[in-house]
């Protein structure tokens, strides 16, 4: 698939996920609006930050309002990954009054989860300032919302892990049991890539320095990943390693311990709560008179 065709896909993809969530939320109509607002009643509107933290879901405002009504008209004055405090306005929206109204809760919703999901992966990637780590959101995402919780992280300073189970073979725990140890899986995964014609990463899990070893003898993989290893026990890792694989940190890793982790040298350290133990960020819609 080439990148034109791939970019033009989820695009589409992109605005058939917000037409369905708008049909969720408007069904036959927004009756809020209509009964109270006449139709041709025009006005402005403000996006009114109400936290501290990392703005997300700005550009994905103007495409969800643009879907509403494309007669809209948006100023944006804080960009996707700007610093906002409380009392900043991050665009005002301008047109019918009905169709601002219509568009405003599925704009929040987002906007408040995505800068949450921003917030927090800036406080990691903070964490590991001065090292080489990248921080790395994993598959703890909520189902079909996916897109947007791993687009905030990257806004927020995040690298994205593997999209889903087809962009890259992550052979964790389970998989090493059934197969009946790691070299089987390594094995198989090399042969199932050669015999589809694929080519994407292989990744595998270790659960102690005993397995890093087993891995190290197959060889054949991009990356290991270091599961629930202390700091000390990833130097000592690394050391084996000697730089032939990518490695990854994972298991537990808090705001409290990360900098640690990334104090060894390891490539990327991959954070389960980015995505699903962030708060979401106060936002909200005024009308302005």
């Amino acid at each position: 698939m080439n990148m034109q065709y791939q970019n033009a896909k989820i695009d589409l993809d992109l605005n058939a996920y917000i037409r369905m969530a708008l049909s969720e939320d408007i069904q036959e109509g927004d009756h809020s609006s209509l009964s109270s607002i006449p139709y041709n009643s025009m006005g402005k509107g403000k996006c009114l930050v109400k936290a501290d933290g990392v703005l997300a879901g700005v550009e994905l405002a103007k495409r969800i309002y643009k879907i509403v009504d494309p007669t809209l008209k948006i100023k944006v004055l804080k960009k996707d990954g700007a610093k906002v405090k409380y009392g900043d306005i991050a665009f005002y929206v301008e047109g019918r009054d009905q169709s601002i109204l219509t568009g405003e809760r599925l704009v929040l919703n987002f906007m408040q989860r995505m800068s949450g999901i921003a917030t927090l992966t800036n406080q990691f990637v903070a964490k590991c300032k001065g090292s080489k780590t990248k921080v790395l959101d994993t598959r703890k995402t909520t189902p079909g919302l996916r897109y947007f919780e791993k687009w905030a992280v990257r806004i927020g300073g995040g690298t994205n892990h593997r999209f889903g189970l087809y962009d890259m073979i992550m052979l964790k725990d389970n998989h090493v049991d059934y197969a009946g140890g790691i070299k089987q899986a390594i094995m198989g995964a090399n042969q199932y890539l050669k015999e589809k014609s694929l080519k994407i990463k292989i990744e595998i899990e270790t659960r102690n320095l005993d397995e890093v070893k087993q891995v190290l003898k197959v060889g054949k993989v991009d990356r290991i990943m270091l599961d629930n290893f202390t700091p000390d026990e990833i130097v000592t890792a690394l050391k084996v390693i000697k730089g032939k694989f990518e490695t990854e940190a994972s298991g537990g890793i808090t705001l409290d311990t990360i900098s640690a982790y990334a104090k060894t040298g390891v490539d990327y350290i991959s954070v389960g709560a980015l995505t699903h133990s962030y708060h979401s960020m106060d936002i909200s819609l005024k009308a302005v008179k």
